[in-house]
């Protein structure tokens, strides 16, 4: 289950998506999370699927790839499901017990399914295609007005782009001392939930030791390069912005218009 966590890994290949500027991805990914919101109707999120299956074929990043990373997910989206299922109210289907279903749960249980894998999918899309360093500067590059509020841009941008690195780091260290603990006898799957909450403790304890010892190596190795901050540094590649970065900005305003059209418009025209 912890390998399956693809959030914060980087697929290495070469793709038109993996080639695009760090912050025409960054715009595009929050774009499109803030789109699937715009409508609720079988046609708009159509539209997002279909964008988004574009996307993942230009990015050549193999689907069962973004695939395996909704399994670490899959719980937390059944309880949605199964609490919109049964807690909305409407128009009755079926009754058994004190649980009702009824057509509005089903809708609102659908989408909200929909739009969690669509989100997850779509994130996991921005860092398998952009490395560390590049989602760095484009972070940077996108808060840099709010230098003006004397808000530390660069040290924000450095936070956000190791605390995401850090995220497949810790889920593999978190699988191989749970392998550890299990050939030494650990059980955690047998018993309730406080017992398998108290099996975790010694899960939990050398991963937050191996997590602190990484995070003072990592300080160590910026403070001995003399890291002092972003004031006054300069960038080896510079971002700059390409044709192809245009033509992916004019592809994104074509679909939020398509989709918001086709959502909103169409189905109330229908």
């Amino acid at each position: 289950m912890l390998r399956d966590i693809t959030l914060g890994q980087y697929y290495q290949t070469d793709s038109v998506i993996h080639r695009l500027d760090p912050r025409v991805k960054l715009g595009g990914t929050l774009l499109y999370i803030i789109s699937l919101f715009f409508f609720s109707n079988p046609l708009g999120y159509l539209a997002a699927a279909v964008f988004l299956g574009i996307v993942i074929k230009l990015s050549r990043v193999p689907f069962r790839f973004m695939v395996r990373g909704m399994r670490a997910i899959l719980f937390l989206m059944l309880i949605t499901v199964v609490f919109n299922l049964f807690l909305t109210p409407g128009r009755e289907i079926v009754s058994f017990w004190k649980l009702t279903i009824t057509v509005e749960g089903v809708w609102t249980a659908v989408t909200i399914a929909v739009r969690l894998a669509m989100l997850i999918i779509g994130s996991s899309i921005m860092t398998l295609t952009t490395t560390p360093n590049n989602l760095t500067d484009g972070m940077e590059k996108m808060l840099r007005p709010l230098r003006v509020f004397k808000v530390p841009v660069h040290e924000v941008a450095m936070m956000m782009s190791i605390a995401l690195r850090f995220i497949p780091l810790l889920m593999e260290e978190t699988d191989k001392i749970m392998k550890a603990q299990i050939a030494r006898g650990a059980d955690f799957e047998s018993g309730n939930i406080i017992k398998r909450a108290k099996a975790l403790v010694p899960l939990l304890v050398p991963l937050f030791v191996s997590a602190f010892r990484r995070a003072n190596d990592l300080a160590m190795a910026m403070e001995s390069r003399c890291y002092r901050g972003g004031e006054g540094r300069t960038k080896m590649k510079p971002l700059v912005y390409q044709r192809r970065d245009r033509v992916a900005y004019l592809c994104l305003a074509l679909y939020l218009a398509v989709s918001i059209t086709v959502g909103r418009l169409v189905w109330l025209w229908i």
